[in-house]
């Protein structure tokens, strides 16, 4: 049996009662090394651990699938497998097979960052990750372009890393063209984990913040339904048009 379980963001407490079953029920269970560290306290002593690197996703996804025909194979992914994760390589592995194989879904790094912030994706929203490794980012800079037009949420993935420093700053020249100066931003690095930092901001004074943003951090552009409310900042969703009740502070 195969499975791609999804971890969430690395606080073990936001672990599915099913994923910690199939983790702790695993014969084998490969992932890289900073998703095995954060599971490291429910692996089994009689589990095969193999940490795969950066790169070797491919490798690594292959094995599991020739593993997974004889053992209990457990790949695990950080957040949601089915988001930027596993899941979809795993199944291009396998193909039209019929391995017996399944997913498990869990907490994707948009919506830990989103509970931490307030409730900024109240309302539609899109996910795009500024990795250009897998896609050119011309066409990266296209949905960002459209997105910023659409007046919708947008939630950033992957913004910086140490190889990686101009995509942030091209993205936010994106934004800077057609989306109000003042719309809120919310910056979330380690979230639910170590070192945790949550700051909300506004998208002129983004950039200040570029020399605390990495690979381990979420960005959430809001747009012009995004508000600052309380020290926490929400997205509207036209309750305030439609009903009548207390909104100090609005």
């Amino acid at each position: 049996m195969l499975s791609v379980v999804s971890i969430g963001p690395g606080s073990l407490d936001l672990l599915t009662d099913r994923a910690r079953e199939r983790i702790l029920s695993a014969d084998v269970i490969m992932g890289n090394e900073r998703y095995i560290e954060l599971i490291k306290k429910i692996i089994p002593a009689g589990a095969e651990v193999i940490i795969g690197r950066m790169g070797t996703e491919v490798e690594r996804a292959k094995k599991a699938v020739e593993l997974g025909k004889h053992k209990n194979v457990v790949v695990v992914s950080g957040g949601d497998a089915g988001i930027y994760g596993m899941a979809g390589l795993v199944i291009e592995v396998i193909g039209n097979s019929d391995s017996d194989f399944e997913i498990i879904p869990g907490t994707t790094a948009a919506f830990a960052s989103a509970a931490l912030l307030g409730a900024p994706l109240s309302n539609d929203f899109a996910i795009v990750s500024l990795s250009d490794l897998l896609v050119p980012w011309s066409e990266i800079e296209k949905k960002l372009e459209g997105l910023a037009k659409m007046d919708i949420v947008v939630v950033i993935y992957n913004p910086m890393s140490k190889n990686r420093r101009v995509q942030l700053e091209k993205a936010h020249e994106v934004f800077m063209r057609f989306r109000d100066r003042k719309t809120m931003v919310g910056i979330v690095k380690n979230a639910e984990r170590e070192g945790c930092e949550v700051d909300i901001t506004t998208l002129e004074e983004l950039p200040d913040f570029y020399h605390r943003i990495d690979m381990s951090t979420t960005i959430i552009i809001g747009c012009s339904g995004t508000k600052k409310l309380g020290g926490r900042m929400v997205t509207r969703r036209g309750y305030e048009k439609k009903y009548e009740y207390d909104r100090s502070g609005k």
